[in-house]
């Protein structure tokens, strides 16, 4: 019984499909291409990605001219410490030193200062 059933629903679905495909009315005038709508569809997709490739390559052309700027005056500024007998590191932000926290490791601020030993035999093997 599932067998008929299941080609009864197959033949349904082609039925409908055809159905839907015919044209109706007995209009005389030629219907339109099929194609047109999608390769007009296809042509603004394609100038869409176009113009957002396009504003995409501006900014990083942009961003990339700001960093070769910036290059340029830290050049400049170092030349000129240079020539005043500044160190180049006194116009640099200066780092905090902060100990890293590592208790397993032996690093940092714990007050113990215990570390795992070596796993293993001493000798390669």
């Amino acid at each position: 019984f599932g067998w008929a059933l299941l080609l009864l629903c197959s033949a349904l679905y082609l039925l409908v499909k055809f159905l839907k495909r015919r044209p109706r009315g007995g209009s005389e005038e030629p219907a339109p291409e099929p194609g047109e709508g999608v390769v007009e569809a296809l042509e603004a997709a394609r100038r869409r990605m176009q113009e957002e490739l396009d504003s995409r390559a501006a900014q990083y052309r942009e961003k990339m001219r700001q960093q070769e700027e910036q290059k340029r005056r830290q050049k400049i500024e170092s030349w000129e410490n240079m020539q005043t007998g500044r160190s180049c590191r006194e116009t640099r932000k200066p780092k905090t030193d902060k100990p890293s926290l590592d208790p397993l490791g032996g690093q940092g601020g714990g007050s113990c200062s215990w570390r795992p030993g070596r796993r293993g035999p001493s000798s390669g093997g």
